[in-house]
């Protein structure tokens, strides 16, 4: 812009910033801020299932060492079965319904106290090869692109 000054042109410098200006900048870090919280959000949700998944691979481990240390009641099937985090068995008496009593507990503290969250058992012969499988709704961490139960199964094989 040329700005008449007598008989010659003089330039005319802007001075400030533009009211555009700032609006385009606004704009850009506004999409920045909102694409950092999205990132953040699913940075937490993806934390929490990777802690769900981490205590139920030790809630797994948890149920094989008791039964390493009843390895007679292991070995003969007494463990076997399923037990379910929102209807803990009770003890009756026998260290095997303690222990199972007790991880269910486990279950239900650590992973939720739903009907999802199960644990199953099942030894195989006198040779103590043991399957512990633990699931858990994890629903909360799933996205819609990629699965839609939420449901996570951890299983651990071991020999007793």
């Amino acid at each position: 812009m040329m700005r008449r000054s007598g008989f010659r042109n003089v330039p005319v410098s802007q001075r400030g910033v533009g009211l555009i200006e700032v609006l385009v900048a606004v704009l850009v870090l506004s999409i920045g801020f909102l694409g950092m919280a999205a990132l953040q959000a699913r940075s937490l949700s993806m934390n929490n299932s990777a802690m769900a998944r981490s205590m139920a691979t030790m809630d797994s481990y948890s149920i094989l060492d008791a039964m390493r240390a009843d390895l007679v009641s292991a070995q003969s099937g007494t463990y076997n079965g399923l037990v379910t985090a929102s209807a803990c068995p009770t003890a009756t008496g026998t260290l095997a319904d303690a222990q199972l009593t007790q991880w269910c507990s486990q279950l239900a503290l650590n992973l939720g106290a739903s009907a999802s969250t199960t644990g199953t058992i099942n030894c195989v012969g006198s040779q103590g090869i043991c399957t512990v499988t633990v699931t858990y709704d994890d629903s909360k961490s799933v996205s819609a692109a990629t699965d839609t139960s939420g449901t996570q199964t951890v299983i651990t094989q071991a020999m007793l």
